[in-house]
């Protein structure tokens, strides 16, 4: 078996991947990487400009190729909440590292979160939230190793949920 050197955070827009991304990878002394930020770098826009002018299915195309040629050794890795639509980006995270589900309740996430579209978050056909919420979450349960509830929960008491799971310490170590 290979020894699994990264953690990937994936969930919905608004569950805290980047955020409990960075403190985690800090706490852990890995890097971080936010691959909504590869894109826009790759891309030369902002991911709201990118799924206008590409579309969804566009933006798709891209979000796969970007997060399938991430190479990182002793990194968190907080993808996109739609990266799950991407089975390649995703095959290749579950081969180098931790897939963790960020998970939140629907009535939390409508708390959370403003303007979908001014977030950058992939709609199809002008879906709403609940809709996005009941197609993405069979999809984040399919490719986590590992699900952390983080509704109602701190910041501080999301990251100390991810560690104290044995599958990160030994990542950590």
């Amino acid at each position: 078996m290979i020894k699994l050197e990264n953690i990937t955070l994936i969930g919905m827009p608004g569950s805290g991947k980047s955020t409990v991304g960075v403190l985690l990878a800090k706490d852990l002394g890995f890097r971080f990487v936010d691959t909504d930020l590869l894109i826009q770098e790759q891309e030369g826009s902002l991911l709201k400009d990118i799924i206008a002018r590409e579309g969804a299915e566009g933006f798709e195309r891209i979000e796969n190729q970007v997060n399938a040629q991430v190479q990182a050794r002793y990194t968190v890795i907080a993808p996109g909440g739609s990266v799950v639509y991407c089975p390649e980006a995703m095959n290749h995270f579950k081969e180098i590292s931790l897939v963790v589900y960020l998970r939140i309740g629907l009535g939390s996430l409508k708390a959370r979160l403003g303007d979908l579209k001014a977030r950058g978050v992939v709609l199809k056909n002008d879906m709403t939230l609940d809709e996005l919420y009941a197609e993405r979450v069979p999809l984040y349960e399919r490719y986590a190793d590992l699900m952390v509830d983080v509704d109602e929960l701190s910041l501080g008491q999301v990251l100390e949920q991810l560690e104290k799971l044995e599958e990160v310490r030994r990542i950590g170590k």
